[in-house]
């Protein structure tokens, strides 16, 4: 366990902080049926298990940036590398709409794409509730939850209704076991990136349950930052393939960690 627990220590050495909604429903087995939404969009849906020193295994980082109940400050938020942070200060996303949406989901973040059809939609989930952060992504990639959201006038699909659908955070795969059944429910493959410790192996059996294609996954140690999921994005929304992708990660990555790209591309991997 002890090896587990060092990789949110390295990132706290490489990292420094600079109208209500429907509420989701968690399917077990049943599909929601919310489908009607604009199809000619495209969303990416991030889920954000926020760092957390109380309610997470890991080598507890900074106390200012490790409160899973504090989403504009968190080492995974509101951080320099964070997700909020980072993509609101992109040249390629559009901060449209910022939601509080309850206990659970503290923030939501949705980001248009400059010049593509795409939209970007972030949740921040309170980092006590990290099996629920789990298996909410799992669901979504497996098609068993979906649902929509108005972004102005137009009606966008999320979870399962999206495209891709990717987990930033702690390998909470490392602390429990999930008995909840990921099985494709809807014959449709969701991309899937998944930022977190050694999360091919963790994630590889309830992923390929729910029949997703894993385009960034990783095989060991590593700070989940969001620079990588930035910089896979800005190939995947151009149509690149999964080792253009997978590329453009492995590049950020040792561009903001200074190590080799070889070392970078044998831990952010694709595929089976």
């Amino acid at each position: 366990m002890k090896i587990f627990k060092i990789c949110v220590f390295i990132i706290a050495l490489a990292t420094s902080c600079d109208a209500k909604p429907k509420p989701l429903k968690t399917i077990k087995g049943q599909m929601k049926n919310v489908l009607n939404f604009d199809a000619s969009t495209k969303t990416i849906h991030v889920f954000v298990a926020l760092c957390d020193n109380k309610y997470q295994g890991i080598v507890p980082v900074p106390k200012a940036i490790g409160n899973g109940q504090d989403p504009a400050n968190n080492l995974y938020w509101g951080c320099a590398y964070g997700v909020k942070t980072y993509f609101k200060k992109s040249k390629e996303w559009k901060l449209v709409k910022t939601q509080k949406l309850d206990k659970i989901r503290m923030e939501r973040l949705v980001f248009k794409h400059i010049s593509q059809n795409y939209y970007l939609v972030a949740d921040a989930y309170d980092g006590q509730y990290i099996k629920k952060t789990t298996t909410d992504f799992l669901f979504s990639a497996a098609g068993q939850l979906k649902d929509t959201i108005k972004v102005g006038a137009t009606t966008i699909g999320i979870n399962g209704n999206a495209k891709m659908v990717a987990y930033i955070g702690h390998d909470g795969l490392m602390d429990f076991q999930l008995n909840e059944n990921f099985a494709n429910a809807d014959g449709k493959q969701r991309d899937a990136i998944i930022l977190a410790c050694i999360s091919k192996k963790y994630f590889a059996p309830h992923l390929t349950a729910a029949k997703a294609n894993p385009i960034v996954w990783t095989t060991g140690l590593m700070a989940p930052e969001a620079y990588i999921l930035h910089d896979a994005l800005s190939s995947y929304v151009v149509g690149g393939t999964a080792e253009q992708i997978r590329s453009k990660a492995a590049m950020a990555y040792t561009k903001f960690q200074k190590c080799s790209l070889k070392a970078s591309r044998n831990l952010l991997v694709s595929g089976y």
